[in-house]
């Protein structure tokens, strides 16, 4: 079998008669044709889509960019002829492969975004005993080979091998796969790590549980001693440098629109930076954190902080030159005039996200021998600063607000209730023949996985996995409305009888 059909099949169900129509064409329309994917339509990108009306992303709108994104650098990978010889080395860069992986990279994402996966995980693992938690990434893997059913004969979406490795950002699970584990390393790849503070957790982000091990091989087999075990795909790199541009543009775009980033606060931290750098860099970090709400001192901590994580490529000339650059174009640009919803308002951020997507995808290089923390596919030096110093203004001036926080808080406190709830019912005895059938079908998979995984006879342990991953995969397809109205079902405020009955 040569190297186009064994990315092509990799365990799927096409026929060869059936190459001429594209299967990475079918897999984006089957991804696309997914009620996982719909349901992103109501799933938090950062500010719930509920209480934010029409003006800021959610899961759908930038799966949809990111994809966009993905396909534009795909395409002019593959027009530069530098790239061609090197491209087909790594096994190759389909622009209908990187499209379809983008569409389908947060098929997983749970209810009220990031801090969803957190309070997934902190309960799979503490209150569930699930040795492998929660991650968003492996559950949008677990969506496309297990958990959604297309029809009878078959489990997932039946996706091509290309497409599920180009899904696969993380391409490891979170303890044991591949040996040596990559969070070894040193240093380690990015997002191998385990989490601040918890050194025997495993990595922080993987790509697939261990029950999908074994479908992680199988889609990774055709680039077997073209990459590292541990190592992107040229596709799946493409990919994720594409979810970072959307990331770092989009979310500050809708925080400009809804009013949340603010030209002055914005402006003094990088303007006190910038006149006060020299002086700044003497600081020893102890007194640097302990004045860190001081101006200036935020964008210092950044600059130290890449130098840690990211020598291989972090200059003081290049941040110097991206904090210009950020200053310039979204304090001096963007952040200007406030955005009260006029036709030159929405021309204005139109513009500016369009500038730097162009700006971006035309940075993008493709290397041979990456470091360790990077993928085949990256940005030139002075694209890579700006766009971490793009994501510090995001994180700083919107993540770190503290009527964000409170808001966030509330979710935790409703998922953990959910969770508990949902588990307390399903180990009801009177109440199994009314549990919701898609909860039941859920415990009967995710028993059988456990059962191949290790050939264990039924049995109190694997019962109580069984039915955490349930809880979990259950809740973690919810919109973040239906995770509202379940609880609220749950604990008797709804009066809604069957209405409520949508999400079960």
């Amino acid at each position: 079998m040569n190297q186009r059909a064994r990315r092509l099949f990799g365990g799927t169900a096409i026929a060869p008669g059936d190459l001429a129509a594209s299967p990475f064409r079918v897999d984006r329309d089957r991804i696309v044709s997914s009620p996982f994917f719909s349901r992103l339509g109501g799933v938090t990108q950062v500010i719930s889509p509920g209480g934010s009306g029409l003006l800021v992303h959610n899961r759908l709108t930038h799966s949809l960019k990111v994809a966009q994104v993905a396909r534009a650098i795909a395409e002019r990978l593959i027009a530069d002829g530098r790239y061609g010889g090197l491209l087909d080395e790594l096994g190759g860069c389909d622009p209908d492969v990187v499209e379809a992986a983008a569409l389908a990279h947060d098929l997983g994402h749970p209810p009220f975004g990031h801090l969803g996966e957190q309070v997934l995980d902190r309960l799979a693992r503490q209150r569930l005993g699930l040795p492998d938690g929660f991650e968003g990434n492996a559950q949008s893997y677990r969506i496309v080979t297990s958990t959604e059913i297309r029809r009878a004969t078959t489990i997932g979406l039946d996706l091509t091998a290309a497409v599920r490795a180009a899904m696969l950002k993380y391409p490891w699970t979170r303890h044991s796969y591949p040996e040596p584990h990559p969070r070894h390393l040193d240093p380690p790849p990015r997002g191998a790590s385990p989490p601040p503070g918890d050194p025997e957790s495993g990595s922080a982000k993987f790509g697939a549980y261990t029950t999908e091990v074994a479908d992680l091989r199988q889609a990774r087999e055709p680039f077997a001693g073209r990459i590292a075990d541990w190592q992107q795909t040229v596709e799946a790199s493409v990919m994720d440098t594409a979810d970072d541009i959307a990331y770092a543009i989009h979310d500050v775009e809708d925080f400009h629109r809804v009013g949340v980033l603010q030209q002055g606060s914005v402006a003094t931290e990088l303007i006190a930076w910038q006149n006060e750098h020299a002086e700044l860099r003497k600081l020893p970090d102890a007194e640097l954190d302990a004045g860190v709400r001081r101006p200036g001192r935020s964008v210092e901590r950044l600059r130290r902080q890449l130098h840690r994580k990211d020598g291989w490529i972090s200059d003081d000339e290049a941040f110097a030159a991206a904090v210009e650059q950020v200053r310039h174009e979204l304090v001096d640009g963007l952040l200007a005039a406030s955005f009260d919803g006029s036709v030159e308002a929405e021309q204005y951020v139109a513009r500016f996200s369009a500038r730097w997507t162009r700006r971006l995808i035309g940075a993008i290089t493709v290397v041979p021998d990456p470091p360790v923390r990077s993928g085949h596919v990256l940005l030139a030096p002075a694209q890579w600063h700006e766009v971490q110093v793009l994501k510090f203004v995001h994180q700083g001036f919107v993540l770190a607000r503290p009527d964000l926080a409170l808001h966030q808080r509330g979710q935790a406190s409703l998922l953990t209730t959910l969770v508990e709830a949902l588990y307390e019912w399903l180990l009801d005895p009177e109440e199994q023949a009314r549990l919701p059938r898609r909860l039941h079908d859920l415990v009967e998979l995710a028993d059988a996985e456990l059962q191949a995984l290790d050939g264990s006879a039924p049995g109190p342990e694997r019962s109580i996995q069984a039915r955490g991953r349930a809880v979990i995969d259950f809740v973690a397809a919810l919109t973040d409305s239906q995770a509202v109205a379940l609880l609220d079902a749950l604990s008797g405020r709804s009066r809604q009888l069957w209405t409520d009955a949508f999400v079960l």
